[in-house]
């Protein structure tokens, strides 16, 4: 019945998914709900002004808490966090096992001796010793062996907004950053490494706006020689499965000639016989696929020149990772912002060793669940609103005959629609792939907490498990674009639209594998095209550079944030093409170029109908493959 059903583009819009969009909202008002009641509890104080090992907030006055000495004191001018022992770093728990007091000042130099602190204390007024202690006591109580910091007291400096006094010389951060940076063994190796991004930070802000300005240039001229992409690859793949087939015969023939006087030999001699066959008979299939897919990769290139085309009528499609990507950082920000206060949320809590902590009990402790199925929904929310603001803005541009008559900015039209619309359809189509996601990324947790643990079956299943579950939100993800595309020319709810859409696919599947073949393999090399000039321009440039030993960081840096950026513009031009693809089907489904039903399509398009036309009357009519996949047209 979908398939039967009259598509009418653009002419109605209507609001769908309401419950859906309904549901998302309260979702986020719950995620709203953490962020107030960790400011509520305190968190925010304690995460930006600090606290030391008593339940002290620094900067303030404070409630006592029963049972712990030195809490509720008034640290109204110690503003600053002080750890005795900087260095003691947890590398289990990810925190550091030290005291921590509130001071007025950081030490600015460093301290060798208790003299110095106690110096330090009269001089500037700020006690980097225990409250219990006074600093005529420094160096002369017993205590102060436990009490007082652990000398050299290091030179610090406050981290700005979370008044932090932290170690000026890092290097006591090594054992953790070996942990984290396994192939470093040598401090020397990291500091020339470090060194040689910070000599050469404006080559590298150089290089990362070379590989922007060769992806948008590529963005433009990818239509003008998709064509030629298409025949280098299909002559590659000729060249390379009848040279490989030819050599393996060859050496099957010479071998064969020669005198066989070893087992050895022969066993060789019928492995290279076994290995001839089998390369023959995948030659003849990928012949006979290629010799299919002609004429379907003649319309993957028609699809590729349109596109450019539409990104020269809507400039603005450009533009569109940049305001994803600024969107979502946002987003992580705020996640990350209220991550923190969660972990300094709770009441105060003494624990074994005599000092405060702060835990939540109860179903609140389970809060950190809700917040981290939010970043994933959330976030795949954003990344569904490109997609569907992108696919409105091409159906516009696609079912507009004339194209002057294009509204001003169609852009900004899709997001308009999207907004009145079609949330609700968004959100859900985003919690599908949430509800994949979650599984998955489980899975992959269990899987690095038991590496080393369990046995070859177990891992076999894990991995078995996490591949499905990876294949499965693929094929979702692409399926959900489709949906959002119906979605967007006829104005239905997403599993009507996702319905419409399948059906639509599965009569184009041929099609289908043409574009998602020979075109990502086309924006594929567009991709290693931008990383290699990237990288040899970089290495043209750091070769100059003398101010340090090490320059392979910055490479790497250049080259992954150039195949970063290629990836996000071609990634858009790949939906496009994706869109295109489905207005096109949908096109020639419902329309045959008679009065009344006259085409919406490009011209070049045109041409490829016309073309298929001919080819079917000079086939006849024996009801071929071709001639089923044009029947309705």
């Amino acid at each position: 019945k979908s398939s039967k059903r009259e598509w009418k583009p653009l002419e109605d819009h209507s609001c769908t998914d309401v419950p859906w969009l309904l549901l998302f909202v309260l979702f986020c008002i719950g995620m709203g709900f953490i962020c107030g009641f960790s400011i509520a509890t305190g968190a925010a104080a304690r995460l930006l002004s600090g606290y030391d090992s008593y339940g002290n907030i620094c900067g303030q006055k404070n409630v006592k808490v029963e049972g712990i000495i030195n809490s509720g004191l008034d640290l109204t001018h110690k503003k600053y966090v002080f750890f005795l022992d900087p260095c003691n770093i947890d590398l289990v728990h990810q925190k550091i096992k030290s005291i921590a007091l509130c001071v007025s000042a950081c030490p600015r130099k460093e301290l060798k001796t208790l003299a110095d602190i106690q110096k330090f204390a009269e001089t500037n007024g700020s006690t980097l010793c225990s409250y219990e202690l006074q600093p005529s006591e420094y160096t002369t109580d017993p205590r102060a062996a436990k009490l007082c910091p652990k000398y050299p007291v290091p030179e610090s400096a406050p981290i700005p907004f979370f008044h932090r006094c932290a170690p000026v010389n890092i290097s006591c951060y090594a054992k953790f950053a070996e942990a984290l940076i396994t192939f470093v063994s040598d401090s020397s190796v990291l500091h020339r490494l470090i060194s040689g991004v910070m000599t050469s930070k404006e080559i590298i802000m150089g290089l990362c706006l070379l590989s922007l300005v060769l992806s948008m240039i590529l963005m433009v001229i990818i239509r003008y020689i998709s064509r030629v992409l298409v025949w280098i690859l299909t002559i590659l793949v000729i060249l390379g499965s009848l040279g490989g087939t030819g050599v393996l015969w060859w050496l099957y023939a010479k071998q064969r000639i020669s005198a066989l006087e070893t087992q050895v030999a022969k066993d060789n001699l019928q492995a290279l016989l076994i290995y001839a066959i089998a390369a023959t008979v995948f030659t003849v299939i990928l012949f006979l696929i290629m010799l299919i897919m002609r004429k379907r990769v003649a319309l993957t290139i028609a699809l590729f020149h349109v596109a450019g085309k539409v990104f020269i009528h809507l400039p603005l499609l450009v533009f569109q990772p940049f305001w994803t990507f600024f969107v979502l950082i946002l987003f992580w920000t705020y996640w990350i912002t209220v991550l923190l206060f969660l972990g300094t949320t709770g009441s105060p809590v003494p624990n074994e060793e005599g000092f405060v902590e702060f835990r939540m009990a109860g179903p609140l402790k389970y809060m950190w669940w809700y917040h981290v199925v939010g970043l994933i929904w959330i976030s795949e929310f954003i990344l569904a609103c490109q997609q569907m603001t992108v696919a409105g803005a091409v159906v516009t541009y696609y079912f507009t005959r004339e194209k002057r008559n294009l509204p001003f900015t169609p852009i900004l039209a899709s997001v308009n629609r999207l907004i009145c619309y079609h949330l609700g359809t968004v959100a859900k189509g985003s919690f599908i792939i949430t509800l994949v996601k979650i599984p998955r990324m489980i899975l992959m947790y269990i899987h690095t907490q038991l590496k080393g643990k369990e046995n070859a079956c177990a891992r076999c299943m894990l991995k078995a498990c996490i591949c499905c579950l990876w294949c499965l939100e693929k094929c979702l993800t692409y399926l959900n674009q489709n949906a959002y595309t119906a979605t967007a020319i006829n104005s239905t709810n997403f599993c009507t639209s996702a319905k419409d859409a399948f059906v639509i696919l599965v009569e184009n599947a041929l099609r289908v594998a043409a574009i998602n073949t020979v075109g990502d393999f086309m924006l594929f090399l567009g991709k290693v095209l931008i990383v290699c000039s990237t990288g040899l321009a970089g290495i043209m440039l750091l070769n100059y550079q003398r101010d340090y030993t090490i320059w392979v960081l910055p490479l790497i840096i250049v080259c992954l944030f150039a195949f970063l950026v290629a990836h996000c513009f071609l990634s858009i031009y790949e939906m496009v093409v994706d869109v295109l693809f489905l207005c096109f089907a949908i096109d020639t489904k419902y329309n045959d170029g008679s009065p009344g039903r006259e085409f919406y399509m490009d011209k070049v398009l045109m041409e490829f109908v016309e073309n298929s036309r001919k080819s079917m009357k000079e086939a006849g009519r024996g009801g071929g493959a071709e001639g089923r996949e044009l029947k309705p047209m």
